[in-house]
């Protein structure tokens, strides 16, 4: 009498319900067999988890090698019921294979597309692959790029765009690669990347955005001060709809604000394209560490321009949310708060600022810095600002009478 045998339900496809023969796991934690992930993500063009309707940031498919062993054993163990040892895995590329499809993609532009979600496929694929693509990265960056600079349609990224963007997003270009892309101006190649950005997809502009970190990480002062405004109008966009984005591309986008703001008069380009109002609606709804560092940071050096200055005290929740992180967040966080204040005050302080400084807790905040542990450069401009403005904001009640009698130290700041 034959006996069923019952498959266990970790070792089945929660796409397919069969058998995994080549078990892979997406950033969402959940494992499913290669074939069925990859028609679901490539030809389904689908960027949600299936499981836990999650959406994935990336099409990363990592080999579950325990699992797959797993199930070896248990075809092995119950072969005598018809469960057939599973294959080995897909082996890796090799050179020739990659070189081939690039050729085929340059002769035949009707294949192109097919060549290109091949690529990625193998970059997405496993070390050893991407590692074989590296090999011949010199003929793929090439090609890539070309594809890129090929991009002319203002409405939207065509999927061939879309798909060379994903392969360099997963391929490791040199300095040396980076920097020739930077410096060939007749390329365009930032131009078109900024074209991506105006009209491209969640994802398209998510690997956009950390390739252009990447290349502007490689520029010199000169380039980077010659940086054009549209960089920090599309950099804003993203980070105003910082939630459709991975953390990983907000970050990003905060780390080329602050490498950017530093040079020439790019403070005042960041400035009038409404950078200051995002970063501090930003500011309001983070709690992460590094995120509010790097937020503060690029606010400090906008500051340091009118344009800025005068952005953060128009907007309603400007100084409040900047005060709001000093003593919050971290030492770093706290030093680059006071210097934002330090500087509203030397420039901008106005009696409705000050008043308003009084209001939403920012004096009160530079009461309690004089008194706890911090930097001894940060105590300064704390005392700095509050000697300041001291005879105005007491005749202004402008610190509360509690505080006068609990920090006495106060009536020796000027």
């Amino acid at each position: 009498m034959d006996v069923e045998i019952e498959v266990p339900s970790h070792f089945l496809c929660p796409i397919s319900m069969q058998l995994m023969r080549d078990p892979v796991t997406i950033s969402t934690g959940i494992t499913y067999d290669r074939v069925s992930i990859e028609r679901w993500l490539f030809t389904c063009r689908s960027r949600i988890c299936p499981v836990t309707n999650q959406p994935l940031y990336d099409a990363v498919l990592t080999p579950n090698h325990t699992l797959r062993r797993l199930i070896q054993s248990w075809c092995t163990i119950n072969s005598h019921h018809g469960f057939d040892p599973i294959p080995s895995p897909k082996k890796p590329v090799d050179k020739s294979e990659i070189l081939k499809l690039i050729q085929d993609a340059k002769r035949h532009p009707e294949k192109q597309i097919k060549c290109l979600r091949r690529m990625r496929s193998i970059a997405q694929w496993s070390d050893g692959n991407r590692s074989c693509m590296e090999e011949c990265s010199s003929d793929a960056v090439e090609f890539l790029t070309t594809v890129v600079l090929n991009e002319n349609n203002a409405d939207s990224v065509s999927e061939a765009c879309d798909e060379a963007l994903i392969v360099l997003h997963h391929l490791s270009l040199t300095d040396l690669q980076m920097r020739k892309l930077v410096n060939d101006g007749e390329s365009g190649f930032i131009d078109a990347l900024l074209r991506v950005m105006r009209s491209g997809t969640i994802r398209s502009r998510s690997h956009t955005m950390v390739l252009l970190r990447s290349l502007l990480e490689v520029a010199d002062p000169a380039q980077l001060a010659a940086i054009k405004p549209d960089v920090f109008q599309e950099t804003a966009r993203i980070l105003k709809h910082g939630l459709s984005f991975p953390p990983h591309t907000i970050k990003a986008s905060l780390e080329l604000v602050v490498e950017t703001v530093r040079w020439g008069r790019n403070r005042i380009k960041a400035a009038e394209s409404g950078m200051v109002s995002v970063l501090v609606e930003l500011l309001i709804d983070t709690r992460e560490r590094r995120l509010c560092e790097l937020v503060l940071v690029a606010l400090e050096q906008i500051s340091r321009c009118a344009e800025g200055r005068a952005e953060l005290v128009e907007h309603a929740a400007g100084l409040a949310a900047v005060s709001k992180k000093i003593l919050r967040v971290s030492h770093v966080a706290s030093d680059r708060a006071v210097r934002i204040v330090c500087l509203v005050c030397r420039f901008c302080g106005s009696f409705r600022v000050l008043q308003e400084m009084v209001e939403v807790g920012v004096v009160s905040k530079l009461c309690l810095m004089i008194q706890v542990d911090c930097n001894e450069r940060t105590k300064e401009r704390v005392k700095h600002v509050l000697g300041l403005h001291s005879r105005v904001w007491r005749d202004a009640s402008c610190i509360p009478a509690h505080l006068l009698s609990s920090y006495p130290s106060l009536e020796n700041v000027n």
